[in-house]
């Protein structure tokens, strides 16, 4: 199995910053690429931020400006920087990670949970 396990969660007021974590671990061939999703509630999950093998990173119209993502030497853990949070940006947070293993697949966090509330 492909692992991946995000932290980083949490309450935070709103014009505050938070930094999700999230790496992934197995025995897969490939890591194409990471990304972040969430998920409000009554709403469908969608992209945040994605960062591609080569190092493109693609955000959504929403977080553009606010958000970072970006990863370490290892290619398999990456990180959201998340400044200047609104209350809009509340939902739970999930990695995936698209890998290699038997063949390519999505591979999600559990989630981790981020708050904007003062």
């Amino acid at each position: 199995q492909v692992q991946v396990v995000e932290s980083g969660g949490g309450l935070v007021q709103p014009g505050g910053s938070l930094r999700l974590s999230c790496a992934a671990s197995g025995s897969f061939f490939r890591l194409n690429y990471m990304a972040w999703y969430r998920q409000a509630p009554g709403k469908q999950r969608e992209l945040v931020a994605r960062i591609s093998s080569d190092g493109a990173t693609t955000y959504a119209d929403s977080v553009m400006d606010r958000f970072t993502i970006s990863r370490d030497n290892t290619r398999s853990t990456v990180y959201l920087q998340m400044n200047s949070l609104k209350s809009e940006d509340t939902a739970v947070y999930y990695c995936t990670a698209n890998a290699r293993f038997t063949r390519d697949a999505n591979y999600w966090g559990q989630g981790t949970q981020v708050t904007v509330s003062s």
